[in-house]
C-alpha cells in the first residue's frame, strides 16, 4: 500500500512538473516579434499613401474592416477603399502618418497601433489608432481604424 501511495505521489509531481506553463521569456520574443511585424505593416501601410498606390492601400484593408473616416463609419474593405481613394487622386500626398506606439496582444492575435498625422509640410494635423489582426502567418490587416486631431496625440 505504501508503495502505491509513493509511486501516486512521484505521477503526482512529474505531471505537475510537465504541466508547467510556458516561461514568461517565450512569449515575450513572440511578442517582440508579432510587434515587429505590426510596426513594419504599418509602415508599409502608410508607405502606400507616399507611393501614391490605392491599390497596395487596399491590400491591408480586412474584408470586414470598419473605418471612422467620414460622416459614417465605412463597413468593409471596398467602402473603405471607395472613401480613401480621394486622397490618392493627387500626385502630391495630402497627409502621412507613422506609428508612435504598438501593442500587441499576449495571443499575438490583434494589435493596436497609433500614431501622429501630419499634412505635406510636416505639421501635426492629427493622430491615427488602428486595431490590426494577424489573419494569416505574419499577414495583418486593418479591422478598426479611427483618426482624430491633434489634441488626441497631445493626451497620449
Amino acid at each position: 500500500m505504501k508503495a502505491l501511495r509513493w509511486i501516486c505521489l512521484a505521477a503526482v509531481v512529474w505531471l505537475a512538473a510537465c504541466a508547467s506553463p510556458p516561461q514568461a521569456g517565450a512569449r515575450l520574443d513572440r511578442g517582440d516579434e508579432a510587434q515587429a511585424e505590426v510596426i513594419a505593416t504599418e509602415r508599409a501601410f502608410a508607405k502606400t499613401m507616399a507611393d501614391r498606390n490605392l491599390n497596395a492601400f487596399a491590400t491591408f484593408i480586412s474584408d470586414e474592416a470598419v473605418f471612422f473616416s467620414g460622416p459614417q463609419p465605412l463597413h468593409g474593405r471596398q467602402a473603405v477603399v471607395d472613401w480613401w481613394a480621394r486622397f490618392y487622386s493627387k500626385p502630391t500626398a495630402p497627409f502621412s502618418w507613422e506609428p508612435a506606439q504598438v501593442e500587441v496582444l499576449a495571443s499575438g492575435t490583434l494589435a493596436l497601433s497609433t500614431g501622429p498625422v501630419r499634412d505635406a509640410d510636416g505639421k501635426l494635423i492629427g493622430c491615427f489608432t488602428s486595431i490590426w489582426r494577424q489573419e494569416a502567418p505574419g499577414q495583418w490587416k486593418i479591422v478598426f481604424d479611427r483618426g482624430g486631431g491633434p489634441l488626441e496625440c497631445e493626451k497620449r
